[in-house]
């Protein structure tokens, strides 16, 4: 112990002063004994430990010091001198004191607290040395000797009775013992008091903030400057110290000094903030007033707000309601460093725990992903992956958490969308690295990206497949610009170099930049064969996403050398390589992905664990497959995978078969000569899914053995005539000549199909849809080549009428698909005139919509045809061909070769001929412009003068022909009240319909009044009476008004 400690006194009791100072007495003045003190004072004060010389030779100084005569000393100044002496004793010659007998450590220890008094005025000159004192005893832990001996507890009870006397005191005892927090004791020590007198020294400490907050008296104390630090820590030790401070600090909240507020800011931050306060709860307007300040206008006030909002959030779940408000606002902040840190704060306690975002502070970010800074965008987009990655990939808060932000992906991949090259090589970046991690292993990258792509919605996907797409077309580029650079130099080669370049340089971040470091990249290629050896591996299609790594790495490293610390020139390179490095497809992925649907087609994969439907999971594995054979082909060449495909055709679902046949159509260019097993089994496949597989697979297929086999006519050859019909009159328009007689024989066939209802083999082996699948091809096939004028004039009229006759057929779908087909050619002016006569035919539809379409049909092809010889005035030439009032003899003559017009006096057929003929004419004779009623006229009349060009010797045929034309004059008689003009010009009548005309007139319209009648009589009556003869097709009479050619005022009415 320090007391049982005696020292050996060397010397013999003889006092040495410092230099300068004489004997100190009772033999000299007060003055003189003050300053000789000071001096002593000054020698202690710059003595350590180590000193120790010093510490032998003033030893019985120290000893004198501590008589009776300086301890009792009347004078004040002189006491405080000495105590400061004494206190520093204790320091150099800690541990063990000079000082020894009980009584008389007892003695120094009450005459030093007494000296502490002396703090309460600290106006006095003196202050600065009791202050010296006390900090010295505190920083020595002087008074630690105290506790060994008997009074202890008197000497400690005078020590503090004489420190709380005081309010300054006591603050400044605070400011060494609280806020420097030196030890630990001290600290406790001093909590533990202000605990327990927290309520008695309130008021104290109320009065010292009020004066130094309220009144900004700084000089009141030295803790002025550290006045909210103060706060705080007296707040961290008991909230009830400052019950009436905060008001104070809620007026500071509305001062005018921006830095006065700031200060409070951060300090309520850190109150607010911290993890177990309650004052917002217990303090509401304060919490309310310090919410304001996040409309501060002072920008850092601001920052600083929307930086607390993060860890209030995580301490503070409660609050969030209340900055979800405030946030809002801000993430609108005109400052971009706002904005930019209010997605900091919501992002960095997302990723603590993402249920104490909701999903409006959420939302706040997904907003910023398309803020006009690029900083904010990149802030939000890697914010919003980050939290993806963590609670939707990695599970990391369970599945609803996953549920809550599965928004994320979508959202991330829509940013594809965006103009800027920044934004889309982050989606990519990200895409790589958060949403399908490159680093994982195979199996599961493939797993990941496969669920990924099932739960997508469309736009991300269409976003997706573009993204593959381009850094497809880039790996491409950068390929061609290898090519380019290993061919010997010449000005075409040097220009072709350049316009690669900027190409590429199109597909970087700051073109400007990225422009000189790619011509620089490509002098590098040039002069250095090993990096342009691994590039070469890098953009050939068979690399590996391994050997991918390995080339990145090999290519930057050598790039990076020297090391320098920016090397703009790297990073542009490191954009590039990015984009086209393989990092999630090759040849081992793809086998894996197959894999992975399989497992789904199987029923072994965990779908519903993913939360996707099985069926979902494998149409979009298909789906996804689909986009990467176009992206991707030669990943796929495995007999691996291509087994794989091989099973998937063979299934049962049509989907399924459907995309591997696409797939195997864009990937299976080497399978013929690189895995024969595959082909041989393959074409089989293929050769049923095209004869007997559903109208898609069968299509699917032909593409596929185009693409696959060198010998596609024998195939082809051997697969049913539907496809064969499409590709020989594909392949007759692209010759768009018949001198090998191909079209004549092509015709032949095709009227055969017509002839046969469809089934050539005509064994009844097909089935009926079947059948009619074929006779639309057929009779579709005839309206194709008949818009090549070459083949025109080899369709005869037998052919010509049988096709015609498609029109009428029994089956609904071929009537509607051809009278499209039809439609169209003639509204491109492609199709001759008489195609428009066929037209006509439609009247005897027992379908309403049909008739209606077919009248729509009309009436647009007339106008089409008016409106071009409005235009072009000077095509004379082609009058015969386009004017529609030619339309009449073609129209008289196909419905004299009418199959269904057998009997050339019957009354009920020639009523179907009437309905026929106004149909067409109703809409010709609408208008009588250029007196066509008498032009029309005219041509029936002409027609009678000829004989049908078909069998001009068939009296029948003639007599039919001549009925037609009474019926049609009949209705033009009773229709118009000009037919009886002079005709405007002489119409000619086409040479292959008629003969050359003679001048015999000959009335073949039937005597029978009942006709006549028929005729004449509107035909509300005559359309009633029931019908009875058999038709190709169910006919039901027209009997609307707008088909009624006895109802003469009708027309002129209009």
């Amino acid at each position: 112990s320090i007391m049982a400690h005696s020292k050996t006194r060397t010397n013999d009791g003889k006092i040495t002063y410092p230099p300068g100072v004489k004997e100190i007495s009772d033999k000299i003045s007060k003055e003189e004994m003050v300053r000789r003190l000071k001096m002593v004072v000054k020698t202690f004060m710059d003595m350590d430990q180590d000193s120790e010389e010093e510490k032998e030779l003033y030893l019985n100084l120290a000893l004198h010091l501590a008589s009776d005569f300086f301890l009792k000393h009347p004078d004040k100044d002189v006491r405080l001198l000495v105590a400061c002496c004494l206190a520093d004793i204790f320091r150099i010659y800690a541990p063990e004191a000079p000082y020894t007998s009980p009584d008389k450590l007892k003695d120094i220890f009450m005459f030093i607290t007494r000296q502490l008094k002396g703090l309460e005025d600290t106006k006095s000159p003196q202050f600065n040395r009791y202050f010296y004192l006390l900090e010295n005893i505190a920083w020595v832990k002087s008074y630690n000797i105290c506790f060994e001996l008997e009074d202890s507890n008197e000497i400690f009870t005078q020590l503090y009775r004489t420190l709380f006397s005081n309010l300054q005191v006591n603050m400044h005892k605070l400011y060494i013992c609280v806020f420097q927090n030196l030890n630990k004791q001290a600290y406790d020590l001093a909590k533990a008091l202000l605990k327990r007198t927290a309520q008695a020294i309130e008021p104290y400490i109320t009065n010292f903030f009020n004066q130094v907050l309220m009144l900004g008296k700084t000089s009141i104390s030295d803790l002025s400057e550290h006045v909210f630090d103060l706060i705080l820590e007296l707040y961290n030790i008991d909230s009830h110290l400052l019950l009436s401070v905060l008001p104070q600090l809620e007026f500071k909240l509305k001062s005018n000094d921006n830095e006065e507020r700031l200060q409070v800011v951060k300090l309520l931050a850190k109150m607010f903030g911290a993890k177990d306060s309650e004052l917002a709860s217990q303090n509401k307007p304060l919490w309310q007033c310090y919410l304001g300040r996040f409309n501060d206008i002072h920008v850092p006030i601001r920052l600083e707000c929307v930086k607390f909002a993060s860890h209030c959030l995580m301490n503070h779940p409660d609050l969030a309601k209340d900055l979800t408000e405030y946030l809002k606002v801000r993430s609108h902040d005109p400052e971009e460093a706002i904005r930019h840190d209010v997605i900091v704060s919501i992002v960095t306690a997302a990723k603590k725990d993402i249920l104490l975002v909701n999903d409006h502070l959420l939302n706040f970010v997904r907003e910023r992903t398309l803020d006009k800074r690029w900083r904010v965008r990149k802030e939000a987009m890697m914010g919003l992956a980050q939290i993806y990655k963590k609670y939707a990939l990695q599970s990391a808060a369970g599945k609803d958490a996953a549920k809550q932000i599965s928004w994320i992906k979508d959202k991330l991949l829509h940013i594809y969308y965006q103009n800027s090259i920044d934004d889309r090589l982050l989606v990519e970046r990200i895409f790589a690295q958060y949403m399908v991690p490159h680093n994982l292993e195979t199996t599961e990258r493939m797993k990941c990206l496969y669920y990924l792509y099932a739960t997508l919605d469309l736009n991300a996907v269409k976003a997706l497949n573009e993204m593959w797409k381009c850094q497809n077309l880039l790996r491409h580029q950068v390929k061609d610009l290898l090519d380019l650079i290993k061919q010997p130099k010449t000005d075409a080669s040097v220009k072709a170099i350049f316009s690669k370049v900027m190409v590429i340089t199109r597909n970087l971040p700051d073109p400007g930049k990225a422009q000189d470091f790619m011509k620089k990249f490509t002098q590098v290629l040039e002069d250095d064969e090993k990096i342009r050896k691994q590039l070469e591996v890098l953009v050939s299609p068979t690399c590996s996403c391994k050997q991918a790594e390995g080339c990145v790495r090999e290519i930057t490293k050598k790039l990076g050398n020297p090391k320098q610390p920016t090397n703009p020139f790297l990073e542009m390179i490191k954009f590039l390589l990015e984009r086209i490095a393989p990092v999630h497809i090759d040849t081992e992925s793809i086998s894996a992905l197959i894999k992975q649907v399989n497992k789904s087609i199987d029923g072994t994969a965990d779908d519903e664990d993913e939360g996707v439907p099985t069926d979902q999971a494998i149409r979009a594995g298909l789906e996804l497959l689909k986009v990467l054979s176009f992206t991707h082909p030669i990943s796929f060449h495995s007999a691996e995978t291509f087994e794989s495909l091989l099973a998937c055709l063979k299934m049962d679902d049509e989907k399924v078969a459907e995309a591997a046949l696409q797939i195997f159509k864009n990937t299976g260019s080497k399978i013929e000569e690189d895995f024969p097993h595959i082909r041989s089994a393959l074409l089989p496949v293929l050769h049923h899914k095209s004869k007997k597989g559903p109208p898609r697979q069968a299509k699917y297929a032909i593409h596929c053995i185009h693409a696959i086999f060198s010998s596609k006519e024998t195939q082809f050859a051997q697969i049913f005539e539907i496809q064969a019909i499409k590709m020989m009159v594909r392949w007759l328009l692209g010759m768009k000549n018949n001198h090998s007689k191909s079209g004549t024989s092509t015709l032949r066939l095709l009227t055969t199909i017509l002839h046969s209802d469809g089934d050539l083999t005509e064994q009844g082996k097909i089935s009926k849809p079947d059948m009619s699948r074929l006779r639309l091809a057929a009779g579709s096939a005839i309206v194709k080549l008949a818009q090549e004028p070459c083949y025109h004039e080899i369709i005869t009229l037998e052919q010509y009428q049988l096709c015609a006759l498609a029109i009428n057929d029994e089956c609904y779908q071929v009537r509607q698909v051809f009278a499209q087909k039809l439609h169209k050619g003639l509204s491109r002016l492609r199709l001759p005139l008489e195609y428009m006569a066929i037209c006509a035919l439609c009247a005897k539809d027992p379908v309403k919509e049909r008739r209606a379409h077919a009248r729509q049909c009309l009436v647009k092809n007339i106008n089409v045809r008016r409106e071009y010889l409005k235009q072009h005035a000077a095509v004379s030439e082609k009058l015969l061909s386009l004017l529609p009032e030619y339309v009449v003899p073609y129209t008289i003559h196909l419905l004299a070769h009418d199959p269904d017009y057998v009997k050339v006096q019957d009354i009920e057929q020639l009523k179907d001929v009437k309905e026929c003929l106004w149909f067409v004419l109703e809409i010709l004779m609408a208008k009588n412009e250029n007196n066509s009623h008498a032009f029309i006229r005219k041509m029936v009349e002409n027609i009678k003068q000829t004989k049908d060009a078909q069998g001009p010797d068939d009296a029948k045929m003639n007599e039919k022909l001549y009925t037609v034309c009474d019926v049609a004059m009949n209705i033009i008689m009773s229709k118009s009240t000009t037919y009886s003009l002079e005709s405007p010009k002489d119409p000619v009548l086409p040479a292959r319909f008629f003969t050359q005309p003679d001048k015999v007139v000959l009335v073949y319209f039937p005597k029978t009044t009942n006709v006549l009648g028929a005729v004449n009589k509107p035909l509300s009556s005559a359309g009633k009476q029931s019908q009875t003869k058999s038709s190709r097709m169910e006919t039901v009479s027209n009997a609307s008004s707008s088909s009624n050619p006895s109802s003469p005022g009708r027309i002129k009415g209009r």
